[in-house]
């Protein structure tokens, strides 16, 4: 049996290249954090440049603001500085001395060197419980758009029956989104059942007869549904992130959260009320003609022209037409900046996304005549009502701008005539990150301060340090130099989760930090599994070469059942649970597969290397 306890130089060798891969990811962590400034660009109109850098650099030097370094990459400038004191003033004055068009976004940066940089090796992201912030549960009001597409639906069907010259006498929805139309005949019926069954293919078609009333009930593929929904998420999700962006916010999590909500965890924010209003606005432009014909004082009291609408502007009435000309999904980029010609506040406009050709067209055909542009608005709120939560939503519709067409208008123009230049920023920064899909309500709003997390940073490293200590301390008194070696295999397995985690980009949070206590006091399991084999042998009378070969063999089933087991129920939170609860599971499985890797494969190595090579009579395990 002295040959079997034995490993080869090539085990060796991977053991120890896996060891210092796994300190050398880990390390970042270890580099203290420096405040920064990320500076960066908002549209492609601008460049975060070489000129951009002396720009700042010069601006923080008259100001008397001290700082680290400032270093230049392909899409960001970040500055480091020495305290947070400095950071906050500095974000001002960069803001002030900076055009429209970029971003300064308060984050920490890590301290690393440059060279474990360039090779990936960053140490792990704080969640908002750690690093302070502003966090947001946000609910969609997917009923809305499924009664919108129900809305359109309805008008298509109106649309083909007329055109098949198919009567019928009435059409409607109903609360749980089907549409009943009503037929005089069975003829009618039977006829509008076989329309709409070959021209809606993802509407489903059922047809009453009873109590001689001819009646269709049409409703949405379940399967259709699921998608309207998901893709009102998905772009929730995605126009959400664009404004976090925009709000210049570093390392910001926006994530789906059942079937309905959004979770929105924004680290550095303090301002919650400035960052709901970015977030939950719904905010779009449209573009009318002037009726210039119809008299706008006296539809103000009286019969409004068809089709035309009676707004404000400046305080007198102003009388549009109800065609949209150009809407805001046109719109690709907006920039704020101020008229060359007054000096007012303006958003300067780029367009793309479809709807130019009849813009254009529109603009050429009535060059002298008067346009306006309508600011549509739509806020989410909730209140308790008799102990339950309800939503509602209001719509708001403002004219911003009258004009007349001085030419025909092409894909780049100017949106003059607002209030101040923070209006101008605010809805430059909407029509850039795209309108919201659906309206979204404020289910739960959450600001935790930076001297909170710092404290709960304080405290998840004083339960880690407290549990790992007591754990190290009692290995080496029950098992003596075997509990030695569990020791260095469980700072190992720290180190490999540590690097992980920070490959993996993962986020760490306060539910994270349970997940590795938990994990310090589970992954000596293993070793004392084994090591209690060893001693059973040793009793029975095997050499201790024989027993710790069997005790290493034979445990290695019962270590992998119990901690596929647990494995188990750590995926199941992270597939079922919210943010924290993933947070947890995440920790918890990776710890566990590394304390598997560590416990039998390390120890066995260290084991093998102190016995596996000489006579030996007795072992220091504790007996």
């Amino acid at each position: 049996m002295v040959m079997v306890n034995r490993y080869s130089i090539w085990r060796y060798v991977f053991l120890i290249g896996v060891m210092l891969f796994g300190i050398l990811y880990a390390l970042p962590n270890l580099y203290p954090e420096d405040p920064a400034i990320q500076i960066s660009a908002l549209s492609r109109e601008v460049d975060v440049t070489k000129e951009t850098e002396v720009q700042v650099k010069q601006a923080l030097t008259e100001a008397n603001i001290n700082f680290k370094s400032a270093s230049l990459s392909a899409d960001d400038l970040t500055i480091l500085f020495y305290d947070t004191d400095s950071q906050l003033q500095a974000r001002d004055v960069i803001q002030a001395v900076l055009e429209e068009g970029y971003s300064a976004a308060l984050t920490l940066a890590p301290a690393t060197p440059a060279w474990m940089a360039r090779i990936g090796a960053a140490p792990m992201k704080q969640g908002l419980d750690l690093r302070g912030g502003v966090h947001f549960l946000l609910e969609v009001d997917l009923d809305g758009v499924v009664a919108r597409r129900i809305e359109s639906i309805m008008r298509d069907i109106s649309q083909n029956l007329r055109e098949a010259r198919i009567r019928y006498t009435q059409i409607s929805s109903t609360d749980d989104h089907a549409i009943i139309i009503r037929f005089t005949d069975t003829v009618a019926t039977k006829n509008a059942y076989v329309a709409i069954e070959r021209n809606f293919i993802d509407l489903t078609v059922t047809w009453s007869d009873s109590a001689n009333e001819n009646t269709l009930r049409v409703r949405l593929l379940p399967s259709e549904l699921r998608n309207i929904q998901q893709n009102t998420l998905d772009q929730t999700v995605s126009i959400l992130r664009n404004r976090v962006n925009e709000l210049g916010v570093a390392e910001a999590v926006v994530l789906q959260q059942g079937n309905n909500r959004v979770s929105v965890d924004l680290p550095g924010i303090q301002d919650a009320v400035r960052a709901k209003q970015i977030l939950g606005g719904t905010a779009t432009l449209e573009f009318r003609l002037v009726d210039i014909d119809g008299d706008a004082a006296a539809a103000q009291t009286s019969t409004v022209p068809m089709g035309s609408r009676v707004y404000t502007y400046q305080g007198q009435p102003v009388l549009l037409k109800n065609q949209v000309i150009l809407s805001g999904d046109s719109i690709i980029g907006a920039v704020s900046s101020y008229d060359q010609q007054t000096a007012s506040p303006a958003v300067s406009i780029q367009l793309g996304g479809g709807g130019e050709s009849l813009f254009t067209r529109e603009t050429r055909t009535n060059i002298g005549k008067p346009m306006a542009i309508v600011f549509v608005e739509t806020k989410g709120s909730s209140e308790l009502v008799d102990g339950e939560i309800t939503y509602s939503s209001e719509t708001s519709e403002r004219v911003i701008s009258v004009a007349t067409i001085q030419s025909a208008l092409g894909t780049n123009f100017q949106i003059t005539g607002l209030t101040d230049q923070q209006e101008a920023r605010d809805l430059a920064l909407l029509l850039r990150a795209g309108a919201l899909p659906a309206a979204i309500y404020p289910v739960e709003e959450r600001t935790v301060g930076p001297t909170l997390g710092q404290e709960n940073i304080q405290r998840g490293l004083i339960s880690l340090e407290v549990g790992m200590a007591m754990v190290l301390l009692f290995m080496v008194l029950y098992y003596r130099v075997f509990g030695l070696i569990a020791d260095i295999a469980l700072c190992l397995n720290l180190i490999f989760l540590a690097a992980i985690l920070s490959i993996i980009d993962a986020t760490l949070t306060l539910p994270g930090i349970a997940g590795i206590v938990l994990t310090v006091g589970m992954a000596v399991d293993a070793n004392v599994l084994i090591y209690e084999r060893i001693r059973e042998e040793l009793r029975n009378g095997a050499s201790p070469q024989a027993a710790i070969y069997t005790g290493y063999e034979r445990a290695f089933g019962t270590i992998i059942d119990a901690n596929v087991t647990t494995l188990i129920v750590a995926l199941i939170l992270f597939a079922l649970g919210s943010g924290p609860v993933k947070g947890f599971a995440v920790t918890l499985s990776i710890g566990l597969l590394t304390s598997m890797f560590t416990a039998v494969a390390y120890t066995r190595g260290i084991v093998n290397l102190m016995y596996g090579r000489r006579s030996v009579k007795k072992l220091s395990i504790g007996i």
